[in-house]
């Protein structure tokens, strides 16, 4: 089993609803979720291009899958998860747009959001004692011989290149698309998640999930608050 900790909406939330239904799938019920037919992106189109996200479910990676290490248990992962949660206050991304990453559309900040950066170096560090070292498999998969020095010592040291630095906050849309097709998406999630991206995205919980099984859908196993700010300024 692997688990990982991640940035997903309330998933009873509109944010969340409107996730679930561009990747089709709810990663709480493990269930499909009808698709829309967007303006210029039909539903059996976006199936198509979101295979990959619907297997993750919708999210944004704090600390990529793990597999615990030997003398760790669940138990000890989720006290660890409440003890951090409970350290750290609820923030706000100040907005997120579709963003292009290496062909894929994503949502990401639409400028600067140091919280969410400091937020995101907290869970990778905090977290680290409790991660089993890669495996060489594991490593071989990330390709390490695309990644930059630096990507590679975050792989080795962190289990992840894209941290610190190098940290993406993205929420994964699709896979990768070329022109005039990535376009189309484009329009079609600005369209679709128009009531998410005209407002600041509140951060209220570190979401824990986890992968059953080798090559299985990833669920939401735990969704733990964190700390109100009111709490926070009274501790």
């Amino acid at each position: 089993m692997r688990y990982a900790l991640y940035f997903a909406p309330d998933p009873a939330s509109p944010f969340g609803e409107l996730g679930a239904s561009w990747i089709g799938r709810s990663a709480v019920t493990g269930k499909a979720v009808e698709h829309p037919d967007l303006a210029g992106l039909g539903a059996s189109e976006l199936a198509a291009i979101t295979g990959p996200a619907r297997r993750y479910g919708f999210h944004a990676t704090l600390k990529a899958p793990f597999r615990l290490s030997e003398k760790v248990t669940e138990d000890d992962l989720i006290e660890a998860i409440g003890k951090f949660a409970s350290d750290h206050a609820m923030f706000e991304i100040p907005a997120l747009v579709v963003g292009r990453l290496e062909g894929f559309l994503a949502l990401v900040p639409a400028g600067p959001a140091t919280d969410l950066s400091a937020f995101a170096n907290s869970v990778v560090e905090a977290f680290e004692p409790l991660r089993a070292p890669l495996s060489d498999s594991e490593v071989e998969r990330r390709n390490p011989a695309s990644l930059s020095s630096a990507q590679l010592r975050n792989l080795m040291r962190w289990g992840y290149p894209y941290v610190f630095d190098s940290f993406r906050f993205h929420m994964t849309l699709t896979t990768r698309l070329a022109e005039p097709d990535i376009s189309r998406a484009a329009r079609a999630a600005e369209a679709h998640f128009a009531p998410v991206l005209s407002g600041p995205v509140a951060v209220r919980t570190l979401t824990l999930f986890v992968e059953p099984e080798p090559g299985a859908p990833f669920e939401i196993h735990t969704r733990m608050p964190l700390a109100s700010n009111t709490h926070r300024k009274s501790a």
